[in-house]
């Protein structure tokens, strides 16, 4: 590996970063890398001498580490998240990884009081209104008096409160919703692994390459299951006509 004099003097290999180089790479404190060294969620730098360089394994892992905290995983979480990537996953797959957790609609949650959502919602929000919006994913506790909120749901929840959805009805959808999204993600991360993937390797693509087109797909994707699902309910609805005609 070729080498050019550091700032010191001494030589710093090419391609591969300072500390300094990554804190402002992936927008994180010193202080912060070095506790997710400790805690064993990025490896340890690359010694040369008593200099320590990263590559774009870290930048890629932290920049994962940052994406898992904007969906609020705790430590906890994002330490078994990370477990479950094998060591000799390359910088891409984990890019394609976090690409994946980001959010397919736009926008994100906004963070609201329990005052403020009231005051959105305008009208008395009460512990089981909460619980069926959490159930349904609209809202989601963010701390002792605090909550994400998706902006764009939140009328078609308050409109289904106003209808008085059941909550025991609002659980059981939305563990359909978790259960079949992490069944539809696990299947289209492989797609996307072992075939979209390997194809713009060989033609010398960049992590951001795949980033991109996970990015350009996600309203195609979204449709896709929107039509889907029309479908099935349509041919649900066929079904049960047919079948009370021959009973």
């Amino acid at each position: 590996m070729s080498q050019e004099p550091g700032a010191d003097g001494a030589s710093e290999p090419r391609g591969l970063l300072t500390l300094d180089e990554l804190t402002a790479r992936v927008g994180m404190s010193v202080r912060n890398v070095r506790f997710y060294t400790t805690k064993g969620l990025v490896p340890p730098p690359i010694r040369r001498g008593r200099s320590g360089y990263y590559t774009s394994d870290h930048v890629a892992r932290l920049e994962l580490v940052k994406e898992l905290q904007s969906h609020g995983f705790t430590l906890a979480a994002i330490e078994g998240y990370l477990a479950g990537i094998p060591t000799e996953s390359s910088p891409e797959d984990i890019a394609l990884r976090r690409s994946m957790l980001a959010p397919w609609q736009a926008g994100r949650p906004v963070v609201l009081s329990r005052d403020e959502l009231v005051r959105r919602c305008d009208r008395d929000v009460s512990t089981e209104d909460l619980q069926v919006l959490e159930a349904l994913g609209i809202v989601v506790p963010a701390g002792s008096d605090a909550f994400e909120v998706a902006e764009s749901q939140l009328s078609v929840g308050l409109a289904l409160l106003d209808l008085g959805y059941p909550l025991e009805a609002a659980v059981a959808t939305g563990e359909i919703y978790r259960r079949h999204g992490r069944e539809i993600a696990h299947e289209l991360y492989d797609v996307f692994r072992r075939m979209v993937w390997p194809v713009y390797r060989e033609s010398g693509a960049t992590p951001e390459t795949v980033q991109a087109i996970v990015e350009r797909l996600k309203p195609l994707s979204i449709a896709s299951l929107v039509s889907a699902y029309e479908a099935g309910m349509d041919e649900t609805k066929r079904e049960n006509i047919a079948r009370k005609a021959r009973g």
